[in-house]
């Protein structure tokens, strides 16, 4: 068999399990298939080892699985973020000039989902649906900072820090600090941390629950984006950015007495 062949007839696998919610067993489901048992049997055994199909073991009857659920929901709740965010993230590239990422947490690592870049000299090497560490990435440390302590302690015990540049964070105590002050001051920096001559300042877009369901950045080359730049001007932007975004999304913050 093909590996296109089979890649096919996954597909028809789970399009015939999406339209049988309570699930079939194996001879059903190969009937509805259009595949004898013993293929699909073979391919919905990888599915299953795959996370992308599960199998009651009272009933012996095959269902969508949690992996192809979370995909969709990912995809969904990212499309909604990047729509939401666009006018506003297109604002402030033009207001300050540099480049804008918009980025959403995947399986332990940042996920780019927008992108928008000034012409400038000194290009980002980040794409859309490329993926960088959240230990490195001001987005990534945003994203962190949002992450409830179960999950947060699962992420950060299976990181393998990587030293990307002379200045990269690269032991889980100083990055638990380092998380810390993200949460207190309400933003996030990579001071040339994940890339050479690069500094990046991120903030979080909050869902109406006060959850961080994706962050955004300012990035640009240390020359341009300096520190004094940051602190009289970025900071003050990004914060309102995040605001009038997470606005968007029923969040109201809440004022200190």
């Amino acid at each position: 068999m093909s590996n296109v062949q089979s890649i096919e007839r996954a597909f028809t696998i789970l399009k015939v399990l999406s339209n049988n919610p309570d699930g079939l067993r194996i001879t059903v489901l190969a009937e509805n298939s259009s595949l004898t048992k013993s293929t699909t049997h073979r391919i919905t055994s990888t599915l299953v080892n795959l996370g992308y199909v599960q199998q009651d073991p009272e009933t012996e009857k095959y269902m969508l699985g949690n992996q192809l659920i979370k995909l969709t929901s990912v995809m969904l709740n990212n499309m909604d973020v990047i729509k939401v965010a666009e006018p506003y993230l297109v604002n402030l590239s033009r207001d300050v000039n540099e480049t804008v990422h918009l980025c959403v947490e995947s399986n332990g690592e940042v996920l780019y989902v927008d992108k928008k870049e000034k012409n400038q000299n000194i290009r980002m090497y980040s794409t859309i649906g490329s993926r960088a560490p959240l230990y490195c990435t001001a987005v990534g440390k945003v994203l962190l900072s949002g992450m409830n302590p179960v999950y947060f302690e699962e992420v950060i015990n299976n990181m393998t820090f990587e030293l990307r540049t002379a200045l990269t964070i690269t032991s889980q105590v100083k990055l638990r600090k380092e998380i810390e002050k993200v949460k207190l001051q309400g933003f996030a920096l990579d001071n040339v941390e994940n890339e050479e001559g690069i500094r990046c300042i991120a903030s979080p877009i909050y869902d109406y629950k006060g959850n961080i369901i994706a962050s955004f950045s300012i990035s640009g080359p240390t020359n341009r984006v300096s520190i004094d730049r940051v602190n009289l001007e970025l900071v003050d932007k990004v914060n309102m950015t995040s605001k009038l975004i997470s606005e968007q999304f029923g969040y109201i913050k809440k004022e200190s007495i």
